[in-house]
This record gives C-alpha cells, structure tokens and sequence, in this order.
C-alpha cells in the first residue's frame, strides 16, 4: 500500500503485530487508517450519528486492549468486525437498560403527579437531579433500585439495613420528590 508520499506503507497485519507488542506509533496507524472504517459500520449498524460515533469511540478504546489478545486467526478486518459488532451490542444494551430504568422511574410517574402513559423519558433529568439534593439514605435507596435495577432485598443488602428500611426510604423519597419536582415546575 502506498502513503501520499508515495513510500510503501506497512501491512495491517504488520502494524497489528506490532501493536499487539506495545508499538503506540502502529497502534495509532491503525486507529487512523481505520477509523472511517469503524465509525462506517456503526453507523450502518445503529443508523444514528451520534450513537455510531460513541460506538466508533469506545471500538478505538477497546482496540487498545484487545490487540494484545488478537491471534492472528483471521484477517485483521474480520476481527475488527467483530469487535465493532460487539461494541455496538454492548451500546444497545446500554440502551435499553437507561429505557429500562426510566420505564422503571415511570412507574412511579405519580411523583411527577402525571399518568404513566404521559411520562416522557426526557423527564428523568430533572428525577435524578432531584434525587440528587434527597437525604443520603432516600438517594441511595432510589440510585440502587432505580438507577442500578436492584431489588430490594439486594439494595438493604448494599446499605446495611432491612429490606423494610428500603422500602420506607423509597416511599419517603417519592413523597419528597413529588413535592420537590411540583415545586420545580411552578417556577417554570
């Protein structure tokens, strides 16, 4: 393959050897070359720009890892599809775990005062940011079993206290959050 300057450039199973051993210069080589490549089939593969550039992002962070597991198997393409392909299952895990999480704060919408069928994920916001200003046993509760989908026998477990405690730490929590985001709103 010849560079712009017309000089032989070196193999992608050259620059992956030596990346695989700690060469930053042909790691960086890679990541450039192959970019494009990358953030292609993302974008192909999630068809939304902004969500194939963080998966482009964290392949290039992934690359740097797991270069030095790369057994030369198949081409270096090949296991760059694979890890792309991974990458982008992983984002759309994320994905529907956040959705999740916010269909799991929507259960709950009466905090809100609104119905269920009303509640707009773009709500969840202002939920976290007031959760944030609750008392540190009420944000606990609501991070661990909202934010982090515990149940509530493993979020006692986590703070150190009956699953009852929980329970009423969460129903203390809703009932100041629904003042906190009425409040809120009114000064809208």
């Amino acid at each position: 393959m010849k560079s712009r300057t017309g000089t032989e450039e070196p193999a992608d199973q050259d620059l992956a050897d030596r990346a695989s051993i700690g060469d930053r210069e042909a790691f960086a080589m890679l990541v450039e070359r192959h970019y494009d490549f990358i953030h292609g089939v993302a974008w192909k593969w999630c068809r939304d720009r902004s969500a194939a550039e963080d998966i482009a992002q964290n392949v290039c962070l992934r690359l740097g890892v797991a270069i030095r597991t790369w057994r030369k198997e198949s081409a270096f393409t090949t296991w760059l599809y694979r890890l792309i392909i991974n990458a982008a299952h992983d984002h759309a895990r994320f994905l529907a775990r956040e959705l999740r999480k916010a269909q799991a704060l929507a259960v709950h919408a009466n905090a809100l005062g609104e119905e269920i069928e009303t509640y707009q994920p773009s709500h969840s916001d202002a939920v976290w940011a007031a959760v944030g200003t609750l008392p540190e046993k009420q944000r606990d509760a609501m991070l661990l079993v909202y934010g982090e989908e515990l149940n509530h026998a493993d979020a006692a477990a986590v703070m150190g206290c009956a699953e009852s405690t929980v329970s009423y730490h969460l129903h203390t929590a809703r009932r100041r959050l629904k003042t906190l985001l009425q409040t809120s709103g009114d000064e809208q």
